[in-house]
């Protein structure tokens, strides 16, 4: 039997972590059928069923498949660990993965991405938009940009404040002040109900006898496009409505203020002095402003 590789190792973590096919793949960055054959060769070579199809087409490891994934966490932190103790000769190159939600990606660090890579000529940027909350320590990411101090992590996360996002309510531009204030209010669905801006939109609507859109959404960039396309009225974050020409700022004249959301910067603590991780934590605290108003 041939020995076992790292590479080899990374395919069967993938499918813990991913559960089909098809998110193994992404992780890895190769095709479905690459991770596929992988997997069959795995098996063949240490004689063990690793995981079995269900019928919904997730995968499930078996339990030599979980001992084999629990092998491969292991030394997945113990490569991890040798990259940061033994640096590349430019200190500032490699791959780094930072995850915020899309709104964030798209329209703060986006915009600023051409200069941080001229300054860092063999830097990677990996910018994961996703709403959920990628783990820091299973290396899913290396930066996170939240926006909520971290409830899980422990000591092997590091978070900072690092920023204040402010929210403003807004409907389409082509309408004119008075036709806004008529509109329904467009809002998350259930799963996002516990959002800041959601409860608000919820104690609005309830205090002032007022509408809920039909339409409802689960991301702010949806609900920024709802708005535009006049389906109603909602918050938005200042910092990326102020200057879309196609949305107009309303005045909230009574009842309580649009809330705001503490933006926050997770790293692993492990990774505190990599070069090209605090090269990456550096720019985002430049081009994301203390008050994003």
């Amino acid at each position: 039997m041939r020995s076992m590789n790292w590479n080899d190792l990374r395919y069967i973590l993938a499918v813990s972590r991913g559960g089909t096919l098809a998110a193994a793949a992404r992780l890895m960055e190769v095709d479905d059928t690459t991770v596929a054959r992988r997997l069959r060769a795995m098996q063949e070579m240490v004689g063990a069923r690793l995981y079995r199809r269900l019928a919904n087409g997730t995968l499930r490891l078996t339990t030599s498949g979980e001992r084999a994934a629990r092998h491969a966490e292991r030394i997945e932190r113990e490569v991890g660990a040798f990259g940061r103790v033994v640096p590349a000769a430019d200190d500032a190159s490699g791959t780094v993965r930072v995850t915020s939600v899309p709104i964030v990606v798209n329209h703060l660090l986006v915009p600023s991405t051409q200069d941080l890579l001229k300054r860092h000529r063999q830097l990677r940027l990996e910018l994961i938009a996703d709403g959920r909350d990628l783990s820091l320590t299973r290396r899913e990411a290396d930066i996170a940009l939240r926006l909520a101090r971290p409830k899980t992590g422990g000591a092997k996360v590091s978070a900072r404040r690092i920023g204040t996002m402010r929210y403003g309510a807004y409907a389409a531009a082509s309408l004119s002040a008075h036709e806004a204030k008529k509109l329904p209010w467009i809002t998350y669905d259930e799963t996002m109900a516990h959002l800041p801006q959601a409860r608000w939109i919820a104690a609005t609507v309830s205090a002032n006898d007022e509408r809920i859109a039909a339409v409802h959404v689960n991301d702010a960039e949806a609900l920024r496009e709802a708005v535009i396309a006049g389906l109603g009225r909602s918050l938005l974050p200042c910092v990326v409505a102020n200057g879309d020409p196609r949305l107009r700022r309303l005045d909230l004249q009574s009842g309580p203020p649009a809330p705001a959301r503490e933006l926050w910067l997770l790293t692993h603590s492990e990774a505190k002095t990599v070069r090209r991780i605090a090269a990456v934590a550096e720019w985002i605290e430049q081009v994301v402003p203390r008050q994003v108003a």
